[in-house]
């Protein structure tokens, strides 16, 4: 992206940046890097560790500043490029774009010999501190670890750590108890050569324990670090106080538990049985990695042995993720039948409009919250990937405008992603074109059935074949992994140009979320979750197996925005079949309104 800067005035972020750079001289270091994430590198932290937005206000989920005595700049990727530059400060940060000119390009663009950069270890991976040691290198600087986080040193009124208990999640829902997950876990570990494995992915830790937490926005996750023997006995890190009784019974004798910063501590006095210790290499911070080797042990860098047991879903899982979803579409059904009759009015802006949809979803008496901010975008804010409305930015609803609405609950049987492109009055020849293109792209890869041993990356191109036939395309991967009751982002499969390198299989539930947008004017996007399954039906002759996709959402696509001409017999047929299932599942669980709005828009074409 250019480096083009916008003039936007707030004293506020001057000061803060003023402030961190005293602190740099203080230290001795000449720049500093500012990371979104927390020790575990996770998606969605808790406030005190929203380090990025209280020293810039970028409010976006993935981003890293990078602050010298007289330059700075901050780097987003391609969902943040237009929302970088609504919050962050042009006058005093550089915007760049994360892939195309990461921090490590910028460094050794600004970099002299003997510059110090430093970081807090606690923040960053090995390997993603590898390009940014080379940079240093190359300009003859050096990359410095900081025993303090200098934000932190600089930041009033600093929030404290979460201290929400600790629940069990029922066997009911999770389908293998903890004692059975965490021997299954210690069998790959010991078959990869390891004494134990360190776990710090938060989603992980939950997953193997059968606990769920509230200590971070959106997510059901309890800050805590775990390390599971190869005999399948654990030592649980994490604050005493989230413990009940309960979850200490649940527990049971073979997990010890210990306070969540006892991890050094912890691994210093480990028996000299346990040499070998496994690490993920995702999340792992350099910080932990550091005490594996200060304590004398060998820390081996890999894949977080539970991440492709917890992505294959158990049956008693993807059971009660249909059951959660049925029940999500009701509630988003009751939203747009709304929204098409309040819509138009000129009543309504993006924050009233997504508080409507919460309230839908909080009369089901399972609803845990959200899995994540609601992206309620009307006509040109739909154009800004990851947009979030504020009561003083939102935008009005009116007539003849597209409103995309990205939203998702966290249910106790399961989590839900969804997204909903729909046309308040009516839309143009233009917006009806270019959502088939993307509906034909979102029936291509949902219609798929692919042999066994292929990657996500190998079917993007159906999404967006459609697109690309009429020069158009989207700077977004068009699948990702979703939890249960966990993240609504996991690993490790996922679908984008990119690819993951993973297989899908079957148990794997991935979003299918193809979408256009038309900066200044309008958004697009059709956003279903999906499971891998068996094929319901092999072709005679079929020399491998085949897997296919089900389709779990349940919510109508807008037939208003739909360019009939545009779609293939098929096509025409995978719509009508997914209306009628959800017209079916969906009819049951709403009022009689309700109920005939569904009708008509579930109806056939």
């Amino acid at each position: 992206m250019d480096t083009v800067l916008q003039a936007q005035t707030d004293p506020k972020s001057a000061t803060r940046l003023g402030d961190l750079r005293a602190a740099m001289a203080q230290a001795g270091v000449d720049a500093y890097l500012i990371p979104h994430g927390d020790e575990h590198q996770g998606e969605f932290i808790a406030p005190y560790a929203e380090r990025l937005k209280w020293l810039t206000d970028f409010a976006g989920s993935a981003g890293i500043a990078v602050a010298m005595a007289d330059r700075a700049a901050i780097f987003i990727d391609g969902r943040y490029t237009l929302q970088v530059r609504d919050q962050v400060d042009g006058t005093l940060y550089q915007y760049r774009h994360l892939i195309e000119e990461p921090a490590s390009a910028w460094l050794a663009e600004n970099l002299t010999a003997s510059m110090k950069v430093g970081f807090d270890p606690k923040l960053h991976t090995a390997a993603g501190l590898h390009r940014l040691e080379e940079a240093c290198a190359k300009k003859g600087a050096q990359l410095v670890a900081l025993e303090d986080n200098l934000i932190d040193k600089v930041w009033r009124d600093h929030p404290a750590r979460p201290q929400a208990p600790a629940i069990v999640y029922p066997e009911k829902f999770a389908g293998r108890s903890s004692a059975e997950k965490r021997a299954l876990v210690a069998k790959v570990v010991a078959d990869q050569g390891a004494d134990a494995f360190l776990f710090t992915a938060l989603d992980s830790i939950a997953w193997l324990f059968n606990l769920r937490g509230g200590d971070v926005e959106f997510s059901p996750l309890l800050y805590s670090y775990a390390l599971l023997f190869a005999d399948a006995k654990a030592i649980l890190f994490v604050d005493p106080a989230k413990l009940t009784n309960d979850v200490r019974a649940h527990l049971g004798a073979d997990v010890t538990l210990k306070a969540y910063d006892d991890v050094a501590d912890a691994l210093s006095t480990l028996p000299q049985g346990v040499a070998t210790i496994g690490l993920d290499r995702d999340t792992a911070s350099r910080w932990v990695m550091d005490r594996v080797a200060a304590a004398g042990r060998k820390g081996v860098p890999g894949a977080d042995p539970a991440t492709a047991l917890k992505a294959r879903k158990h049956p008693a899982e993807l059971q009660g993720v249909r059951e959660a979803h049925i029940r999500d579409g009701a509630a988003l059904t009751r939203f747009l039948a709304w929204i098409d009759q309040e819509g138009p009015k000129g009543t309504l802006n993006e924050v009233t409009a997504a508080d409507r949809l919460a309230g839908f979803r909080g009369e089901i008496n399972s609803y845990r919250g959200p899995s994540f901010a609601t992206i309620c975008g009307a006509g040109a804010n739909g154009a800004i990937v990851h947009y979030r409305a504020s009561a003083k930015t939102a935008a009005k609803i009116h007539a003849d405008m597209v409103l995309l609405v990205d939203s998702g609950g966290q249910y106790l049987d399961g989590t839900t992603d969804v997204t909903r492109s729909v046309a308040i009055g009516t839309a143009s020849p233009e917006q009806k074109r270019r959502f088939t293109l993307v509906l034909k792209g979102h029936i291509a890869l949902a219609s798929a059935k692919f042999v066994k041993g292929t990657t996500g990356g190998q079917l993007d191109a159906l999404a967006r074949f459609a697109l690309w036939q009429e020069g158009l395309d989207y700077d977004h991967g068009t699948g990702h992994g979703v939890g249960t009751f966990l993240g609504v982002h996991e690993g490790p499969q996922r679908i984008g140009k990119a690819g993951s390198g993973v297989a899908l299989e079957p148990g794997m539930v991935i979003s299918n979320e193809p979408g256009y947008y038309k900066t200044g004017e309008y958004g697009i996007r059709i956003e279903n979750l999906v499971a891998v399954r068996e094929a319901a039906e092999t072709p005679a002759g079929a020399e491998k197996p085949l897997l296919e996709f089900e389709t779990l959402t349940l919510a109508p696509i807008d037939l208003d925005m739909v360019d009939e001409s545009l779609l293939t017999a098929p096509e025409k047929t995978w719509l009508n079949g997914y209306h009628a299932q959800v017209r079916a599942a969906v009819a049951p669980q709403v009022d009689g309104d309700t109920k005939a709005w569904l009708e008509q828009a579930t109806r056939a074409i």
